[in-house]
């Protein structure tokens, strides 16, 4: 039941994707969430997160920013940064906005990756689309009381998704296609 929350990977933080191994395996869309996957909540793109995006950029990668926020504050991330296009508003986490984003980047769900810090949302929409889920933790424990909130419960959803993959029962992981 909890395996519709599971991430397909979980990593201490975005910068660490090895994202030319992706694309050597075929990957050629990378959808992220902003706040606190790639800057603290409501900071603007800094050093490392333009620099990511011209990685992409460089490796092939077509990119698109998903976010529930509003338009000005994901216009100003994505006013600098190379990505592709943005969704604001987004309604995570239906599965109708990833859907769009892979058919602005040309791709679908067999070549397309998504990267958010929330259970609920970000790695549950993905999963709903069919997309290649990995899951980040939060740049900076200041957030909104709402996802806090949330937080408590991801707690439970991470224990489990932990405790299986010690057992061995993830077999999708280290980007293997479905």
């Amino acid at each position: 039941m909890l395996e519709r929350f599971y991430p397909k990977e979980y990593l201490d933080s975005t910068y660490m994707i090895d994202f030319e191994r992706f694309y050597n395996a075929g990957y050629r869309g990378v959808i992220f969430d902003i706040d606190n996957t790639l800057v603290r909540h409501g900071e603007p793109a800094d050093e490392r997160a333009i620099a990511l995006f011209l990685q992409l950029q460089k490796l092939g990668f077509k990119s698109v920013l998903l976010s529930n926020n509003k338009e000005p504050r994901v216009k100003m991330f994505f006013d600098k940064v190379a990505a592709s296009h943005y969704i604001y508003k987004a309604s995570k986490p239906n599965p109708k906005n990833y859907q769009k984003a892979m058919e602005w980047m040309g791709c679908d769900r067999t070549n397309t990756l998504f990267v958010g810090d929330q259970i609920f949302t970000d790695v549950y929409g993905a999963n709903l689309a069919g997309i290649y889920s990995i899951l980040v933790k939060p740049i900076h424990p200041k957030e909104e009381i709402q996802i806090v909130l949330k937080r408590y419960l991801e707690k439970i959803v991470l224990y489990f998704y932990k405790r299986r993959k010690i057992s061995g029962g993830n077999e999708d992981e280290n980007c293997n296609r479905k």
